[in-house]
């Protein structure tokens, strides 16, 4: 499916005016049911939803693994992900804990209790990774970006090791890109324990989250992070870097276990 619509538009270019055909990004609601129910409707763009739909449900806590999963099938025209599950009940629990949250608004607790869980996740062994290193497989990164250089309306992540990149996902969603990523890597049974996530936008608690959850130790955003963000990475020996420009960038946690 196409990720782009052409729309003829009036561009203004100081004194000059002309009627110019413009790239705008695609913005496509895509609904999730599992075992029937309707979970959720994400609006994304058109591509790797199969992907999305398995980062998603992990994520967010759905399943523990790719093997929960019976049967998953994409309709494109409708926009609906049809998944079957071969274990029912941590399903049943998640969706009635969300609700419940979303009815009482407890995310303030919700986030502390979090932390605390993933305190097991705390790294004791960091990535061997350089600086140099990290510089130039952001360099191909941004170079990767083909949709955003149409349209400059979507965000992109990657799953890379110290030299290459492993899996590429664009999306007009932040957190969308990122579980195609993650989705795919629990589908193809990849190790992310000596991986790390590149990204393009801003890094918030919700997006650290989802890497820490996949064994990630270092993230790494030509953007900035948040707060939340830079406080959980310290408590749990996360790398974690931002603004990552060229021959700059800032490290935020773990600064000694980085090669200079």
């Amino acid at each position: 499916m196409e990720q782009i619509k052409k729309y003829d538009i009036l561009r203004i270019d100081g004194e000059n005016k002309n009627i110019v055909e413009d790239i705008v990004v695609l913005e496509y609601p895509f609904t999730i049911f599992v075992d029937g129910k309707e979970v959720i409707t994400l609006l994304c763009s058109p591509k790797s939803l199969k992907y999305l739909s398995v980062g998603f449900l992990y994520s967010e806590g759905f399943i523990e693994g790719y093997s929960a999963i019976e049967d998953i099938q994409i309709d494109e025209e409708k926009g609906r992900a049809y998944i079957r599950l071969n274990a029912k009940e941590l399903f049943n629990k998640k969706l009635q804990d969300k609700r419940t949250i979303a009815s009482s608004g407890a995310k303030g607790t919700m986030f502390y209790d979090m932390l605390d869980l993933l305190k097991s996740k705390k790294v004791e062994d960091s990535l061997d990774i350089s600086v140099y290193e990290i510089k130039k497989l952001m360099e191909t990164f941004n170079k990767n970006s083909d949709l955003f250089y149409k349209t400059g309306g979507v965000h992109a992540c990657a799953i890379c090791d110290n030299s290459s990149i492993i899996y590429f996902e664009e999306d007009i969603g932040r957190h969308n890109a990122l579980d195609k990523v993650l989705g795919r890597a629990l589908v193809e049974n990849i190790n992310l324990g000596d991986k790390m996530v590149l990204a393009s936008g801003r890094i918030s608690s919700e997006m650290l989250i989802k890497a820490i959850k996949r064994g990630i130790k270092a993230v790494v955003s030509r953007s900035a992070p948040t707060s939340l963000a830079v406080h959980m990475a310290r408590e749990l020996n996360i790398v974690l870097i931002g603004f990552v420009r060229g021959e700059k960038m800032n490290i935020y946690s773990n600064f000694s276990s980085l090669k200079f």
